[in-house]
């Protein structure tokens, strides 16, 4: 039973069921899926398996045993194969059923954690598996748990990198494991056979490759078929920390319960030598299409489209969209790409106005210069694919601003028509929350360009009336506000305090065409910063129920870096108060960052070439000007911007006795992630803005007994 909320806060968000992508099986009549839910009463998570009816919409639960994961259809009827860690670091294979419920039975057991599951039926009462896992230099799996432990903690470095996101790099890589689940006979007491798994290989055994490609990398960056493996890996003859260039390899596996004979196959793409990913065999198998784009060295280049009709001709490949000018003519760039049910329909998933639409592309069709069609026009797609074998239709996962999840079923016919089978907060009245919370601006930016943003209103608007302004700066920078859902920074929790809140995406934001993503470049501070400007002035004479003398302004990661750029310039004094996460403070900072590609391409090279870039567009160069009051959050797992850079702000804005306070996490990263972590972080942030406009605290109980120290005597009175 669904409960509704009086209020979506915090607790409520965090709280909530969250649901996971669901999977139909081949059939077309059940989906599975994950959801978990974390209770502030017990402090415990939980994690269901479950499946839903795809006709009615019923739920129905699997297991909901302690440290199971990654549910998957297992062969072509309902059987369900799923992980269960051990304590002693070993991972069992759990076969279910969603037929029989409550029975299940181990197939077998990895000698190590596991994840990234993919399977296929090979037929014959057999199924191949592929996963990932750590591995040591010598090609063998990984266990933590049973590593000796060294007598000292000392790590000596020769190369980069050293650390990454909020890991210190070990010897350990990732690699792609397989074996195959055969199915033994039936016999009286088990009438359908049981599975059991073979000896498992290590696909990237006599290799220097890595795959899933760190810290993100899992299932996407790999596929499995009844012949083989496809991945892409970083070049390994180039410094990680400098270069982004990768490749795709397939690996043919004649019989998967053995070693393969063959090494990874590498594909070769003209002119393309920039990052790869979503490697998708076709339907038969026989051919392949990935992601891949120009530059080396530039994450949020255009991702442009390849195809390998036939992988047994490798290296050859075809760039799919292409035009003589290098650009392509569909200026949008893909964050995947999936099959449809045939060897022609290619699915494509890309932002598109701040939205996550889904388009179809057939082969043919784009060899004869026709573009992507859209067959989703709202909301954000995380996940398609065909409703059954040999469907028409698609199943798609997606979310929206007040939807957490949903699942629809879609004729790529006729998109128009879409049949919703579940929403997992009744479309957003199980938080209290409407769609006429939700519209869009467009307002002119620096240059002759509009600029879009998103506004959220609270649930109880009143147009007659005024609210204060939560100005949110996203990340990236090379990101963007979408219509999607999140628990970090859900701007609609911010909306139900009793702020209108706008969401902009200026220069730099992606889904807006190439060029204006690239135009970020060598410019942090300058067209950005001029259009996050010009929105204000917009909002100010044209949004009659925004009282921007009550404004707020939060941002992080770039965001962050936006609010100490803003504290120096004139903009800045417009708020009554920052938030400022995890963002940049001296630019020459970022040297100690891990990725260096990042700087070096943004700021038009290293430092020691490109110094008066850097210098340019340094924040810490203005601190004379800082007179707003700020809240800093940084957190000490933040390897992508050490947490000096926070403490740097803090020392500045306690030393000339700006109302200021600093929240840290010990055990978080760029992102607060763990449960009561994020409701304390929501806690200290809209306490700091709400006193700062007048609104009523969200609640004092939970922040108090975090405080390690009291205000001086210089800024007690308003902190």
């Amino acid at each position: 039973m669904t409960i509704r909320a009086n209020k979506f806060t915090p607790d409520v968000l965090i709280s909530a069921p969250r649901r996971s992508s669901a999977v139909p099986n081949a059939q077309g009549i059940l989906a599975l899926y994950t959801v978990s839910i974390y209770s502030f009463e017990s402090h415990k998570k939980t994690t269901e398996i479950r499946t839903i009816n795809i006709k009615n919409g019923q739920s129905t639960l699997i297991t909901n045993e302690e440290k199971t994961s990654e549910p998957s259809w297992l062969g072509n009827g309902n059987e369900v194969l799923w992980l269960r860690g051990k304590e002693d670091g070993t991972t069992e294979l759990v076969v279910g059923s969603a037929e029989e419920i409550g029975r299940s039975y181990i197939a077998g057991s990895v000698p190590g954690p596991i994840s990234d599951v993919r399977v296929k039926p090979l037929g014959n009462d057999k199924v191949a598996i592929a996963f990932t896992a750590k591995t040591k230099p010598n090609g063998t799996l990984f266990n933590p748990e049973t590593e000796p432990k060294k007598m000292s903690s000392g790590k000596l470095y020769d190369s980069l990198m050293v650390r990454h996101w909020d890991t210190y790099v070990a010897p350990d890589r990732n690699a792609i494991w397989y074996g195959v689940l055969s199915k033994v006979k039936p016999h009286i007491t088990e009438p359908s056979g049981r599975y059991f798994l073979s000896r498992i290989s290590n696909a990237l055994q006599r290799s220097d490759l890595e795959c899933p490609i760190p810290p993100f990398g899992g299932s996407d960056h790999f596929d499995l078929s009844s012949h083989g493996i496809i991945f892409v890996a970083k070049d390994p003859t180039l410094d990680p920390a400098f270069n982004t260039k990768c490749d795709f390899y397939y690996v043919s596996i004649p019989d998967f319960s053995k070693p393969s004979p063959s090494l990874p196959q590498k594909a070769e793409v003209d002119g393309l030598e920039g990052a790869a990913s979503s490697p998708a065999f076709s339907p038969s198998g026989k051919g392949a299409a990935f992601l891949k784009m120009t530059q080396n060295g530039y994450e949020s280049d255009k991702n442009r489209l390849v195809h390998i009709p036939d992988l047994s001709k490798l290296p050859a490949t075809n760039e799919v969209m292409m035009s003589t000018n290098g650009k392509g003519p569909w200026d949008r760039s893909p964050s995947s790409v999936s099959w449809g049910g045939d060897e022609e329909t290619l699915l494509l998933q890309a932002e598109e106005h701040g939205k996550g639409l889904l388009y179809t592309l057939t082969v043919s069709a784009a060899a004869s210069a026709q573009l992507p069609k859209p067959i989703t026009s709202s909301g954000y797609v995380s996940d398609a694919r065909p409703l059954a074998a040999n469907s028409p239709y698609l199943f798609i996962s997606s979310s929206n601003l007040i939807d957490s999840s949903l699942y629809t079923i879609l004729d790529p016919s006729a998109p128009a028509s879409v049949r919703q089978i579940s929403s997992n907060s009744r479309n957003g009245s199980s938080f209290s929350l409407f769609s006429k919370q939700v519209s869009e601006i467009w307002f002119k930016g620096s240059g002759d360009y509009e600029v879009h943003a998103w506004v959220i209103k609270p649930s109880t608007f009143d147009h007659t009336k005024k609210y204060p302004l939560a100005y949110l700066i996203h990340g990236g920078p090379q990101g963007a506000w979408d219509d999607q859902w999140s628990t970090r920074w859900n701007p609609a929790v911010f909306a139900e305090q009793g702020y209108v809140v706008i969401t902009p995406n200026p220069t730099g934001s992606t889904g807006y065409g190439q060029a204006f993503t690239d135009a970020i470049k060598e410019s942090w501070g300058g067209r950005p910063y001029e259009d996050l400007v010009a929105g204000f002035e917009y909002i100010k004479s044209n949004l009659s129920y925004v009282d921007t003398d009550r404004a707020v302004a939060l941002g992080a990661s770039y965001g962050g870096y936006m609010m100490n750029w803003m504290q120096g310039h004139a903009l800045g004094k417009e708020f009554k108060a920052l938030v400022c996460h995890d963002g940049v403070f001296n630019m020459v900072n970022q040297m100690s960052s891990d990725e260096q590609y990042f700087p070096n391409h943004d700021l038009g090279g290293p430092y020691y070439k490109a110094m008066k870039t850097w210098d340019k567009w340094d924040p810490s160069r203005f601190v004379g000007e800082w007179k707003t009051p700020m809240l800093v959050i940084h957190n000490a797992l933040d390897y992508r911007l050490p947490i000096a850079e926070g403490l740097a702000v803090f020392n500045v804005l306690q030393e000339r006795n700006i109302p200021s306070r600093f929240l840290t996490f010990p055990d978080e990263n760029h992102w607060v992630i763990k449960e009561e972590n994020s409701l304390l972080w929501y806690t200290v942030v809209l306490n700091w803005i709400n006193k700062h406009v007048g609104l009523p605290p969200y609640r004092e109980d939970c922040e108090e007994e975090y405080v390690q120290s009291r205000p001086s005597s210089a800024n007690r009175a308003e902190v």
